[in-house]
């Protein structure tokens, strides 16, 4: 139904940061990843745009067709989600919830602190992308009716002005699927992703870095501590949205009730 899917770059491949040519943890995630939902492909390039960014790979192997970064800022976007986007959202509130573009017309006129609560609760549904070239919006929010507890994904492709970047699949989407299985992709991400950082710095740790590379292993060890330890605390973060605040908010952005 849902599954966050990634790759890293082989250890030998990686680009150490800066001036110091550093290896640490973020940079370490150097890979690529999409998100598989309901049938579709998030963050898939088209064959054309796979042709057109990586016609020469400089011997790294044949090019694969999903964006190219660093895995840690899925994944802590991902969590991000978890900390934020999980409180179910009002039936009334739905409509708004499910603006993946959402316009505010008077925004440069409402400075007021439930407009604040509007825009911090949009926002917070959004899976951040701003770092790729044309990247889609992606939201997701969460609702229970009953017995029924689901998070829904919606995401939508702007079309790129130089006609370079397409992603595959429909332009505009949505897919439901239940908060349990959401919650579980994450989980998997997080036990991959973690697994393979693991693996990853053991490595460092027996065979070393090139003599003009940075390593500090103990710190990425520290590091890696550390992460581990972020689901669980989203996971725990439970938001207290004035849901008041937020509609007063959104009637003043908008111009109309939400």
């Amino acid at each position: 139904m849902i599954r966050f899917r990634f790759g890293l770059t082989p250890l030998a491949e990686v680009e150490p940061w800066g001036a110091g040519r550093e290896l640490h943890w973020f940079g370490l995630t150097d890979g690529w990843y999409g998100i598989d939902v309901g049938g579709h492909e998030l963050l898939r390039y088209s064959a054309r745009t796979v042709r057109e960014l990586r016609g020469e790979r400089d011997g790294r192997g044949a090019p694969h067709p999903y964006v190219e970064y660093y895995v840690a800022r899925l994944w802590e976007d991902v969590l991000a989600l978890v900390s934020g986007a999980m409180e179910p959202v009002p039936p009334d509130l739905v409509g708004s919830a499910a603006e993946v573009a959402q316009e505010w017309p008077h925004l440069d006129t409402v400075e007021t602190p439930e407009a604040d609560a509007a825009l911090t609760w949009h926002g917070a549904g959004y899976l951040y992308t701003g770092y790729l070239r044309i990247a889609p919006a992606v939201r997701l929010w969460r609702t229970v009716v009953g017995d029924d507890d689901t998070v829904t994904v919606a995401w939508r492709h702007e079309p790129d002005p130089e006609g370079v970047i397409e992603f595959t699949g429909p332009r505009t989407g949505r897919v439901t699927v239940p908060t349990s299985a959401f919650v579980a992709a994450v989980a998997e991400l997080d036990r991959a992703l973690l697994a393979a950082m693991d693996q990853r710095i053991a490595e460092l740790a027996e065979f070393g870095a090139a003599s003009d590379v940075r390593l500090d292993v103990e710190q990425l060890r520290r590091d890696h501590h550390e992460r581990a330890r972020r689901l669980p605390r989203a996971l725990a973060h439970a938001p207290r949205t004035d849901w008041d605040a937020v509609r007063t908010g959104l009637r003043a952005l908008l111009g109309r009730t939400p």
